[in-house]
């Protein structure tokens, strides 16, 4: 035997049970609270499941954590020996032993994914489950949200949304304070937003009428025809020019779907400066032509 293996077969027999221990000691894991961890399930039981994550003592899962859906068999959805992705909600017991839930952490990827969809503008199908005064509560992948009643198409009869599915934008998606606010008025907005273009004429009706311009309903879109794109002339007083409710057409002038806005403009459509003033209706009559000359102008200008 060389004096390698001497030296090898020396250090072998010095290491104990002890510094085993303690190896195994240093190298474990501190488990935490809102950690994720690999584990693998190794028995099911009927009120809960035992899951290896590497540490001194086995994890546990209760059974009302295995799932976001309501779970009769808990192998159907912990699968024996196949490794799986688990969030520690309670830290370790006096044994070490911490406890799981796949439930929790289904509920933060939802979050996520929610907070990605409001990012991106998109929108979500939901479902009425119930109904108060100030609108809709709906269930959403799973999560509890609010359609205020201001944010529905129908505002008149809640009761009848009970049960129904709806397509919905979101106001508000934060999982620090459990809120999760929707609305049917921003999906319809982005479902208009992208049948609109620059150029593109519209018909609507006025909603409002301010000093500094004219709100118009397009299909549910809020849009403003600022006073100074009215006409080429100048302008005193709006009132005098228009009516809540007059139905109007307009070209669209600007689009900003971020934040929900479309500029439109009346002042392109005229063949002189003032004459939607002098004469609104031939000007609404032969808005399509009208229109039509004004983008060929832009495009021969670009």
């Amino acid at each position: 035997m060389n004096s390698d293996a001497k030296i090898s077969q020396k250090a072998d027999s010095s290491f104990t049970m002890d510094d085993f221990a303690k190896a195994l000691e240093k190298h474990d894991y501190q488990f935490q609270k809102g950690q994720v961890v690999h584990g693998k399930v190794f028995q099911i039981d009927p009120d809960g499941a035992y899951v290896d994550i590497g540490g001194k003592s086995s994890a546990y899962i209760p059974r009302d954590e295995a799932s976001l859906r309501a779970v009769t068999d808990l192998s159907e959805v912990l699968l024996l020996n196949e490794e799986q992705e688990f969030l520690i909600i309670r830290d370790q017991d006096a044994e070490g032993q911490v406890t799981l839930s796949r439930k929790q952490l289904e509920i933060r990827h939802i979050w996520d994914r929610l907070a990605q969809m409001q990012e991106n503008s998109q929108t979500v199908q939901v479902r009425v489950n119930n109904v108060n005064k100030g609108g809709v509560t709906v269930d959403v992948q799973g999560l509890r949200g609010f359609i205020p009643r201001s944010h529905l198409t129908e505002r008149d009869n809640l009761e009848a949304l009970k049960g129904q599915t709806l397509t919905a934008g979101f106001l508000e998606v934060n999982r620090s304070t459990n809120k999760l606010i929707l609305s049917q008025r921003v999906a319809a907005r982005s479902a208009n937003f992208s049948t609109l273009e620059v150029g593109q004429l519209v018909s609507g009706k006025v909603t409002g009428i301010k000093p500094f311009g004219v709100f118009v309903d397009v299909d549910g879109t809020s849009a403003l025809l600022h006073i100074k794109q009215v006409s080429q002339k100048f302008i005193e007083n709006l009132e005098n020019v228009f009516q809540i409710g007059q139905p109007i057409k307009a070209a669209i002038l600007d689009l900003d779907e971020g934040k929900g806005r479309v500029a439109l403009s009346t002042r392109i459509l005229e063949n002189f400066p003032g004459e939607v003033l002098e004469n609104m209706e031939d000007v609404m009559a032969s808005a399509e032509a009208r229109a039509e000359r004004a983008r060929n102008k832009l495009s021969s200008e670009s």
